[in-house]
């Protein structure tokens, strides 16, 4: 029941029910990623590329079906999307109007993962922001440290902008499960 209450929520754009369904499925989309690719980059990419395009589409999203048999859905379409690319190796170049389109996951009020990182001290802030993986230290010490707005963020590593937030997102939800660790 909550699960179909926050989807509704996330329908009417409510920030919080996005980052609540992130958080749920994160792991089992990740999941069935790895299995298919065999490869955690590729697999944390197609993830993040899930969201995002789930994100962007919630409003078609039929309640008749299981929300994770939808993701997954989007996962497996991400992921034939990946082979083909690489097959073809065409470089096809996302427009400034469709990144536009990108819909707005950032919330503006701090999260609980924001306010756990504002209280460490600089030092063990670094020292955790290390444990995260490359891409995801890229996105906080550009975002935290030299104050970049997402689009800034998108157009310096040549990502979507919906790519972006849900990619801080993560950062941020990762960083704050390393500070509790470490507490």
């Amino acid at each position: 029941m909550e699960i179909k209450k926050q989807i509704e929520k996330a329908k009417q754009g409510d920030q919080t029910a996005f980052t609540f369904l992130l958080d749920y499925y994160w792991n089992e989309v990740y999941s069935f990623m790895l299995i298919r690719t065999e490869n955690e980059t590729d697999a944390e990419d197609i993830t993040i590329e899930t969201f995002s395009k789930a994100f962007d589409k919630i409003s078609t999203y039929n309640n008749e079906f299981q929300f994770n048999t939808w993701l997954i859905a989007i996962a497996k379409n991400g992921h034939i999307d990946l082979l083909r690319k690489r097959k073809s190796s065409l470089f096809v170049e996302i427009t400034e109007d469709e990144d536009q389109k990108a819909h707005n996951v950032a919330d503006t009020t701090p999260s609980v993962e924001d306010k756990l990182i504002t209280e460490q001290n600089l030092s063990q802030l670094l020292k955790f922001i290390k444990e995260l993986k490359p891409h995801y230290q890229e996105v906080i010490q550009m975002r935290y440290f030299q104050e970049m707005s997402y689009q800034e963020i998108a157009n310096k590593i040549d990502e979507p902008l919906s790519n972006v937030k849900i990619k801080i997102l993560r950062a941020k939800k990762l960083l704050a499960e390393i500070i509790q660790k470490g507490k």
